[in-house]
C-alpha cells in the first residue's frame, strides 16, 4: 500500500502514522493537497486515505496483471493483526483486476485486549465526530479471545460479475435495484 501511495500519488504514507501506528490527520492532510487531492475540512484520516486510494491508487491496479496490494495501515483493517516489525501496519491484503477490488483478506486479529483498545477507539472517534456510541459486542470479544490464528478472503461475486460482464459499476450487476 504504502509503494502505491508513493507511485501513484507522490505521498510517503509511513510518515503519516506515528511509530505506533497512530495516524497524523494533519500529514496526510499536507501531502494529499500537496498531490492535488481537494479534501473537506472535517475529513478524517481515514477519509482522506480513501479519497488518495480511488482518485490516485485503485485506477491503476490491476491493468494488465492482478495487482494485490498488502501491508495496509493498521487503521484501516480493524480486524486484522498487526505486522511483525512494524506495528503500524496490519497483516490485510487486497487483489485488484481492472481497477477492481475484487478479494479482501486478512489475518484475524485473536488479541481480545487489542481489540477491545480499537473498539474502544473507534467508539471514541463516532462520539467526538457524530455524537454518539454503540455498546462494545462483550460476546465477540469472549469468543475472540479462544479463537486459534486464523485467516480469511472475501471474494466479491458482484464485482467479479461486473469484470466479467464489462460493467463500468456494481449497479448494473445487482439482483435487486438499491434502495433510494
Amino acid at each position: 500500500v504504502s509503494d502505491a501511495f508513493r507511485r501513484n500519488a507522490g505521498i510517503d504514507l509511513l510518515a503519516t502514522m506515528a511509530a505506533d501506528g497512530t495516524p497524523n490527520r494533519a500529514a496526510l492532510a499536507a501531502a494529499a493537497t500537496g498531490a492535488g487531492i481537494a479534501i473537506a475540512a472535517d475529513d478524517t484520516w481515514s477519509d482522506i486515505f480513501s479519497r488518495v486510494l480511488v482518485e490516485r491508487i485503485e485506477p491503476c491496479l490491476g491493468q494488465g496483471c492482478p495487482t494485490i496490494l498488502d501491508a495496509y495501515p493498521r487503521a484501516e483493517a480493524a480486524l486484522a493483526r498487526t505486522m511483525q516489525g512494524d506495528p503500524r501496519l496490519a497483516e490485510r491484503f487486497e487483489l485488484y483486476i481492472c481497477g477492481v477490488e475484487l478479494v479482501n483478506g486478512f489475518g484475524e486479529l485473536t488479541d481480545a485486549g487489542e481489540q477491545r483498545q480499537r473498539f474502544e477507539a473507534e467508539m471514541a472517534e463516532k462520539q467526538r465526530i457524530h455524537g454518539e456510541r454503540y455498546p462494545i459486542d462483550e460476546e465477540f470479544l469472549a469468543a475472540l479471545s479462544q479463537m486459534p490464528e486464523a485467516s480469511g478472503v472475501a471474494m466479491g461475486f458482484d464485482r467479479l460479475v461486473m469484470l466479467a460482464t464489462g460493467a463500468d459499476s456494481v449497479e448494473r450487476v445487482m439482483w435487486t435495484p438499491p434502495e433510494v
